[in-house]
């Protein structure tokens, strides 16, 4: 919708880089409007001072997940979600491997489908 060229995502040019962040919540939001039943929402303190890209409603459970377009290990985000309303999972996405550290679940980009299968059993 933006009219954004192909080379622009692939040659990784300048562009890229300013928008990289954007466009990677664009493409979970996608990935998750496609799961059936579940609403999406965003959620930020009452100061603005912390935010959570996604926060999903499985019916069962809600869950926040924090995105990034880099391989990025912190969860600050999140921890601040966590603390506040103790949920009993937390999902961040990002380039990195799947992997699983009991209170935070990292999914990879690719497997953004898989979200509520993944933390179905927590």
């Amino acid at each position: 919708m933006v009219r954004l060229r192909q080379d622009t995502l692939l040659e990784k040019n300048e562009l890229f880089k300013e928008c990289k962040g954007a466009l990677t919540e664009q493409y979970v939001l996608q990935q998750l409007k496609t799961l059936k039943g579940i609403e999406t929402c965003y959620w930020t303190n009452d100061h603005s001072s912390a935010e959570v890209d996604f926060v999903i409603d499985t019916g069962s459970d809600v869950i926040p997940i924090e995105v990034t377009a880099e391989i990025n290990l912190q969860a600050k985000r999140l921890k601040g979600y966590r603390d506040k309303f103790h949920p009993r999972c937390s999902v961040r996405t990002n380039m990195a491997d799947y992997s699983d550290e009991g209170w935070l679940l990292n999914v990879p980009l690719w497997a953004v489908g898989e979200i509520v299968k993944n933390t179905g059993g927590r």
